[in-house]
């Protein structure tokens, strides 16, 4: 699988009446777009063949599915006004776009210097990212949103999966409800798991459907954690950021975990 077939693949995929795919060449991205109302989606080939290779056909499926799903809602109008419950905290990394494709900025927050916060009304399957816009046209209170939203996350369950490798504990929160990374938020389980971490207690998120906890207690554990992130951060739907964080006192420090070999030829 190649740039040219991946292209073609997705074309045949999502080519149906009242849809415009256009194919530009410098970026080597396919654009899906409604033709009437103009909004759309840029699908970048490189990553997504580089997924193919890991994952095969799934990793297809799971775009097409994405891109649908995102079609289906796009230019419609979603009040958010009464469906206070549907609004969460979603994650993504500080170089996602800061604003619609219309030019209108998101409704964000500052995070940590590789995260940032965006707000979602969920829809079911698929959400709509809030922007500044709707929170004006509405008339809501921008502090009450983020109340809310979080509120709403600490709400989602914290189940919990647990690996041992080499004398490390790492937990893994993979429910796929959209919101996974989203539980970093949740300050009050992140205190709580700090409380029966025994060595260093080291969070990743690297893409938008799962959140790992290591508990840390040799080097090899880092170069353990290292590989497991970044083994997600390039499979994952929306990649978040490879780098993990250190949790220490509530607050979040992101890491580079510099591989054990890596550090041995650098002393050499």
């Amino acid at each position: 699988m190649d740039e040219k077939k991946m292209r073609r693949a997705l074309e045949e995929r999502l080519k149906q009446p009242g849809r415009l795919l256009k194919y530009d060449r410098e970026t080597e991205t396919v654009r899906v777009e409604n033709e009437e109302t103009g909004k759309g989606m840029d699908i970048a080939l490189s990553p997504l063949v580089a997924k193919w290779h890991e994952r095969k056909d799934k990793a297809l499926d799971e775009v097409v599915y994405y891109v649908e799903e995102a079609l289906k809602v796009m230019g419609k109008d979603q009040e958010v006004a009464g469906q206070e419950k549907k609004i969460y905290p979603v994650i993504r990394s500080t170089s996602f776009p800061k604003e619609t494709g219309d030019g209108v900025p998101f409704f964000t927050d500052d995070h940590t210097a590789e995260t940032r916060i965006y707000y979602a009304l969920d829809l079911g399957k698929t959400y709509r990212l809030l922007d500044e816009q709707i929170i004006e046209k509405e008339g809501l209170d921008p502090q009450k949103v983020r109340e809310i939203a979080r509120f709403n996350v600490r709400s989602l369950p914290v189940k919990l999966k647990k690996d041992t490798l080499r004398g490390n504990d790492f937990y893994f929160l993979n429910t796929n409800d959209g919101y996974d990374a989203s539980r970093i938020l949740n300050e009050k389980f992140l205190q709580e798991k700090a409380e029966t971490i025994e060595g260093d207690m080291i969070v990743a998120v690297p893409h938008q459907d799962v959140l790992i906890i290591g508990d840390i207690r040799n080097s090899t554990g880092y170069d353990i954690l290292a590989e497991l992130t970044m083994s997600f951060f390039t499979t994952g739907k929306v990649p978040i950021t490879a780098l993990s964080f250190t949790y220490e006192d509530g607050k979040l420090e992101p890491i580079f975990i510099l591989a054990h070999d890596q550090k041995k030829k650098e002393k050499e």
